[in-house]
């Protein structure tokens, strides 16, 4: 008998016909009222290509010209470890791919549980600790350490993640000098440019400006990686009821705009550079104009995206693992949770800001190992039912017979593994439980996070990319 399964069914917010009224929208405010591209280069690209400029620098879009991008931009990109071809990540049709996020001010120390500013430590402490986890597949730098005293900062963020973990690694950066020296520093732990291209271990992750402009460092860092052919996540934040319209429709639409846009721009430097859809919409709390991270609404917004995304058949760019809580407690997990689940019911892509509490302002550890927790767990619940004949065991239900017992049977043997296995969920009755300590889940989370970062240690770099990366620092043009 063949093999079936039958899976969970996948969420699906918006239609197609809904997705072409985004996109129809998204194509009126491109040529109706367009952007601002403050970048020389781009806008001389936008001329060659009939894009409509006026008033030095504003910019209006043929329907044909965005149409033509969209066109043009992959619908696959695999990220892959250092150093091999091995796709650590694969970005294509609804495969999930989950990592930290980038920069937070404060680190929720799990050994104290002071929350604190980062040091270049706990930098590199976070680093072990996704390398660490199986359910972590890319790597971003979590935290800037206030007490690092270099220049070109994000340039030591990379070389940091590269020497300690193997994973895919999602960077930020300050302007095209830091990406040129990143890539220089990725081609040299990859074996080359064009290995690197051919089995891209990064990926930028940049933003315009919401609403509805291109600044000059943002453009140049995109049109960058599309010259060196390498992927980046051009992802503008729409905040609605702030820098976007208070309604998700609205949001959702100049969001759009602003992807395509950049998209245009992207693939007018490079045909077939690689770009992945992204849009981080989120709302404010009119209470408190605070961005809100954790709501059914953000819920929404990333579904929506994703399906955009889909839409247009490019990767795409989604969250999870994020909490508005300031404590690693139970509205953080209720989030971390939720958002899990979402994003795998969405089919986002690349997933990032695991870890991030206090909506982005602080990197908690435990949140990670957590959210490592509950991917596994609901990736379980995702994988739905198999049908097969070894499944559904009509033999040995015959062998067994009525009255029987299948515990002490070959198949049990078999198969008893397929079931998830919590590493931190306690399964214990109460008087095994008080035997063991008693512990709550919260100390069990702690002490496997304290362990991890105690005991970890990732596949070092090889010497010579070593001594290139760090003469590429030393340079520091």
């Amino acid at each position: 008998m063949t093999k079936q399964t039958q899976a969970f069914p996948r969420m699906t917010m918006l239609s197609d016909e809904q997705c072409r009224t985004i996109h129809t929208a998204s194509l009126e405010i491109l040529r109706r009222t367009g952007v601002r591209v403050y970048h020389d280069e781009a806008l001389e690209l936008l001329r060659d290509a009939d894009a409509l400029v006026s008033d030095g620098n504003r910019v209006r879009f043929p329907a044909g010209l965005v149409e033509w991008a969209v066109e043009r931009a992959p619908s696959r990109i695999a990220l892959c470890r250092r150093g091999s071809d091995e796709v650590a990540a694969p970005l294509e049709g609804r495969q999930v791919a989950f990592g930290p996020g980038s920069d937070c001010l404060n680190y929720l120390d799990p050994r104290t549980g002071e929350r604190r500013e980062f040091t270049t430590q706990d930098v590199i402490d976070c680093i072990r600790l996704v390398d660490a986890l199986p359910e972590m597949d890319f790597c971003m730098s979590m935290g800037i350490p206030a007490d690092l005293d270099v220049d070109n900062a994000y340039r030591w963020q990379f070389a940091t993640m590269v020497e300690h973990t193997t994973k895919p690694i999602v960077f930020v950066c300050d302007d095209r000098a830091d990406c040129e020296a990143i890539a220089a520093m990725a081609a040299a732990a990859a074996g080359g440019m064009d290995a690197l291209r051919l089995n891209p271990t990064l990926l930028l992750y940049s933003e315009p400006s919401t609403p509805l402009k291109h600044s000059e460092t943002a453009t140049g860092k995109l049109l960058t990686m599309a010259e060196q052919a390498l992927p980046i996540v051009h992802s503008p934040a729409p905040m609605m009821g702030g820098t976007a319209p208070v309604t998700m429709a609205g949001g959702l639409a100049l969001g759009n705009a602003e992807v395509l846009s950049s998209l245009v721009m992207h693939q007018l430097k490079r045909p077939g550079a690689p770009f992945v859809y992204g849009s981080g919409l989120h709302h404010l709390d009119m209470r408190t104009t605070i961005s809100v991270y954790s709501a059914p609404e953000f819920e929404l917004a990333r579904v929506a995206v994703a399906e955009m995304g889909r839409f247009y058949g490019m990767p795409t760019w989604g969250y999870a693992g994020h909490s508005d809580s300031c404590a690693m407690d139970e509205q953080a997990a209720a989030d971390a949770a939720f958002s899990v689940l979402a994003s795998l019911l969405a089919g986002s892509n690349l997933v990032h800001d695991v870890g991030y509490l206090e909506a982005g302002l602080t990197t908690s550890p435990e949140m990670i190992v957590f959210t490592a927790e509950m991917i596994e767990m609901l990736r379980a619940f995702m994988d739905g039912v198999t049908l097969d004949a070894e499944s559904l065991a009509l033999d040995v239900i015959h062998s067994v017979g009525p009255g029987g017992e299948f515990i002490s049977t070959d198949h049990t043997m078999d198969h008893f593994r397929d079931f998830w296995e919590p590493s931190l969920f306690n399964r214990q009755r109460v008087n095994d439980w008080v035997e063991a300590g008693s512990k709550r889940l919260g100390e069990r989370l702690r002490e496997r996070t304290v362990a991890i970062l105690d005991e970890h240690e990732p596949e070092p770099l090889p010497d010579e990319a070593r001594r290139a990366i760090e003469d590429i620092l030393a340079d520091g043009s």
